[in-house]
């Protein structure tokens, strides 16, 4: 299910840990649905906006300890936004990351979407 590379506008929310859920029309990586993957790469940027908002406004996964992949510290996976969901959700979409990484702690997430905005010739200030 993952996507093709996408031109410059907003990323694919894939995670490359596709696999659907057990009424077999969402994935359960990215959780979008078959319809919304399928249209992804004929969508406007207005299109994929909607695709994220909706992502953004589904129930959080339950708050749980995490380590980053990256920096090795510790941090609170699923809280702490302002919407009441995780933290992460306030951030501007940046995925997918290498299947190697799992979640990042808030610096290291930040840093990171710095240097994709940076690769891609963006720039701008986080929230």
């Amino acid at each position: 299910m993952t996507d093709l590379p996408s031109p410059p506008g907003l990323p694919s929310p894939c995670v490359g840990r596709c696999a659907l859920d057990a009424s077999g029309q969402t994935c359960s990586g990215c959780r979008r649905t078959i319809a919304e993957i399928t249209a992804w790469s004929t969508l406007d940027d207005a299109g994929k906006a909607a695709v994220w908002a909706r992502l953004r406004g589904l129930q959080a996964p339950a708050a749980r300890a995490k380590t980053c992949s990256r920096c090795g510290s510790g941090f609170g996976c699923g809280t702490g936004g302002k919407d009441g969901g995780c933290w992460c959700a306030d951030l501007p979409p940046a995925m997918p990351w290498p299947p190697a990484d799992d979640c990042l702690c808030p610096d290291c997430l930040r840093a990171a979407i710095v240097d994709r905005a940076a690769q891609l010739g963006r720039t701008g200030d986080l929230p």
